[in-house]
């Protein structure tokens, strides 16, 4: 699978993302896919030209379908600020892929948004990224600023 024509943003994020001043979740979803991690000044040293690059990547939840989003994200930050991404072990089974349960922290981020929970058929809608994207969204107890964009962008809020 190749890169996409254009970076992978979704609308909520082209505002916030201030023209990938932050790191889009296209780019967040693959550096938990390959267990990397970089701060936001890594992802700010990087040319324009590169983190557009980077958020062309595909989206495949399979390592083996795009193994160069890690090569090439080493070899920008090796350029650019000579530095190296930190590696963690990504989760074998986040709860973003089980399609039958929501799990609590997109529950209570909504609680926090005061929307309407979302049913586990409305989450088994939901594409594997779009899933990914709300459970990011979620992970911290406080209210996020995206969640509610997000979830009227994927058809969960009115």
């Amino acid at each position: 699978m190749g890169l996409n024509d254009a970076p992978l943003l979704f609308n909520f994020e082209v505002e916030s993302s201030e023209n990938l001043k932050f790191i889009p979740m296209v780019v967040r979803f693959n550096l938990d896919r390959f267990g990397l991690r970089i701060s936001l000044e890594q992802w700010q040293t990087l040319p324009y030209e590169d983190r557009v690059l980077l958020a062309r990547f595909p989206v495949e939840d399979d390592t083996q379908i795009e193994p160069n989003f890690d090569h090439a994200l080493f070899e920008m930050l090796r350029t650019h600020a000579n530095v190296e991404p930190e590696w963690f072990t990504p989760e074998d089974n986040p709860a973003w892929r089980d399609t039958a349960v929501v799990p609590d922290s997109v529950l209570q981020q909504a609680k926090l948004a005061s929307l309407n929970l979302p049913s586990a058929d409305d989450w088994a809608r939901l594409d594997a990224f779009q899933r990914y994207v709300l459970a990011k969204l979620s992970r911290k107890a406080a209210s996020n600023h995206d969640f509610l964009p997000a979830m009227k962008e994927f058809g969960l809020a009115g």
